[in-house]
């Protein structure tokens, strides 16, 4: 759940689709939708006020029925360091940070495998990011009808303009268990920052080029509480952001590798139902939801978001997943299975324009 600064959350505005015709519409990628009604009011909740946690996915109980209530579009940010969405084939580095993930190993399906991971976190997330892009799903495809160089404010889509690539035939590039040292017990954003650049170079991506599709997952061990994760002030389940973010607590981290995006999240079933254990599946079948849940939500706001916030936020700075979280199971934007060549998993719907609503599958958009 995305979260502007606190005098933002307090706004309660209207904002109403542009007068586009349905024939303009359907040429830029999105098709015409009723007027959006106004926002409603966002109740604050402790620990989710910090401007740097954007696109914030919060417990289910941090959220009440807020993100339910929201029904305005988004709208272009104008970029930041030039950079709005991915705009190419998007690429997701695993990094998975400290020595308490214990001994690497690999399963009979090529996947990394760590003793310190109590409850399969790990395999799980790699299975989710390379099955994006896969087996025909649709659910990255309500991400492709957003772009950038548009004019800021801007709310629909030329063809012409550069829009959100689709992960063909996976998202997963790289995973790094980095046990070169002890991860933070509770490590600050600009520490969190500096790991994902530190990744970056591990994966030789040290050119601003080589990392303008790209993000890297910081994945912290059980037990630990990255930027207060699983604490009273901490009502979330993760966040992302960007390594030049000045208000990172600690400050923003350096690059020599141009602007680099990450995503804080933690040990996700430390959280159990709070972070969407069994919200979709029951039993076994769903004690991982809330981990292919949050971090699908994160990827999908970061590729919509890359800098934030000069990617596609509403009026009151929510994400395209924020809009949608914890909205309830099943229909058309609701959360539910999403098939994939690697399995089949637990994911939310995002926000689309398309249709001033949650949608869980929209067409690709070339």
């Amino acid at each position: 759940m995305g979260i502007s600064p606190t005098s933002r959350l307090r706004r309660n505005r209207n904002r109403a689709l542009t007068g586009l015709s349905a024939l303009a519409l359907a040429a830029t990628g999105f098709a015409a939708a009723p007027a959006a009604q106004a926002d409603q009011p966002v109740r604050e909740t402790a620990g989710n006020s910090h401007p740097y946690r954007h696109g914030v996915h919060p417990t289910k109980e941090a959220a009440g029925n807020a993100a339910a209530q929201r029904t305005s579009n988004l709208r272009y940010g104008g970029g930041v360091d030039g950079i709005g969405v991915t705009t190419g084939a998007p690429k997701v580095y695993l990094v998975f940070w400290g020595t308490q993930w214990g001994s690497q190993g690999t399963d009979s399906s090529g996947y990394t495998t760590l003793s310190g991971d109590p409850k399969g976190e790990a395999v799980r997330a790699q299975q989710l990011f390379k099955g994006l892009g896969t087996n025909g799903e649709t659910w990255s495809g309500v991400m492709t009808q957003y772009c950038e160089g548009v004019a800021k404010g801007a709310t629909s889509c030329p063809s012409t303009a550069a829009h959100v690539a689709y992960p063909t035939g996976g998202a997963l590039a790289g995973v790094w268990v980095d046990n070169s040292a002890a991860a933070p017990g509770q490590a600050t954003g600009n520490q969190l920052a500096a790991e994902a650049v530190k990744a970056a170079g591990h994966f030789g991506n040290t050119t601003a080029a080589s990392n303008r599709n790209v993000q890297y997952v910081v994945m912290s061990p059980t037990g630990t509480h990255p930027d207060g994760f699983n604490t009273a002030s901490g009502n979330f389940c993760a966040w992302h952001d960007w390594n030049g973010d000045t208000t990172l607590t600690g400050g923003a981290a350096p690059s020599p590798y141009g602007d680099v995006a990450f995503t804080n999240d933690p040990y996700v079933p430390d959280m159990g139902s709070s972070c969407g254990q069994n919200y979709v599946n029951s039993g076994s079948a769903g004690t991982l939801d809330g981990v292919t849940i949050v971090y699908g939500h994160e990827y999908s706001e970061t590729i919509t978001d890359q800098n934030p916030a000069g990617g596609w936020t509403d009026s009151t700075g929510y994400e395209n997943a924020d809009k949608c979280a914890w909205k309830g199971t099943g229909g058309v934007g609701g959360a539910q299975n999403v098939a994939m060549a690697t399995g089949s998993f637990a994911m939310q719907g995002t926000w689309s324009n398309a249709v001033s609503g949650c949608q869980i599958s929209h067409a690709i958009v070339p």
